[in-house]
């Protein structure tokens, strides 16, 4: 697509059902994008880390989801050490908020003390779930949040678990990389499956 094109979440749905997802430059200028190869989550294959089961097994995090979806977008927006700038524009935000009244974009949120300290959002189509981004006020908070969402993916019987660009944070979550041509083809059969994202039952 033009990076011209309109921003919307309509423009949202046609675009990961081809493959596709928006980035905003630092002047807000929109690209979109479809790597080649392009990083996937085997969902039945993930297991958590060691050091991640004492937060998980004594439930240091309460996990909401869909509570706050904005905010969690916001707080991923932040700037963080090592990514001082952030590819998330406020029509970034307002766009996948839309899309989330529509029932299409989710978050996971880990609270602690009536905070929001860590969370992470993406879009489901079909049975296909597009990871978008996290974030981290408190060690593990993140973390127990993607492993929550392993285990919607997998009680809701999902296909695909999609995220972008291979790099050092999805990798520590078993991502692989897959040539765009295999990864359009799984996209095109989780399309056509039927997943409901809702809170798992553990």
């Amino acid at each position: 697509m033009e990076a011209s094109t309109p921003l919307t979440a309509e423009t949202l749905v046609y675009a990961y059902a081809s493959g596709m997802f928006p980035m905003a430059e630092e002047t807000g200028e929109i690209f979109w994008y479809s790597p080649d190869p392009r990083a996937i989550i085997p969902i039945q294959s993930y297991t958590p880390a060691k050091s991640l089961k004492p937060f998980i097994n004594q439930k240091r995090f309460e996990i909401r989801i869909n509570t706050s979806f904005e905010q969690v977008m916001r707080n991923c927006a932040l700037p963080r050490p090592s990514e001082p700038q952030t590819w998330i524009s406020e029509e970034i935000v307002q766009a996948y908020t839309d899309l989330h009244r529509m029932g299409l974009a989710h978050s996971v949120e880990a609270w602690q003390d009536g905070k929001l300290v860590g969370g992470l959002y993406g879009v489901s189509l079909g049975a296909a779930f597009f990871g978008e981004s996290m974030f981290s006020f408190v060690s593990n908070s993140s973390k127990v949040a993607f492993h929550y969402l392993i285990q919607i993916l997998r009680e809701q019987n999902y296909e695909l678990l999609d995220s972008q660009f291979m790099n050092d944070n999805v990798l520590r979550y078993g991502a692989i990389n897959i040539p765009r041509s295999a990864y359009l083809k799984r996209l095109a059969t989780a399309l056509n499956g039927s997943s409901e994202f809702q809170k798992p039952t553990i």
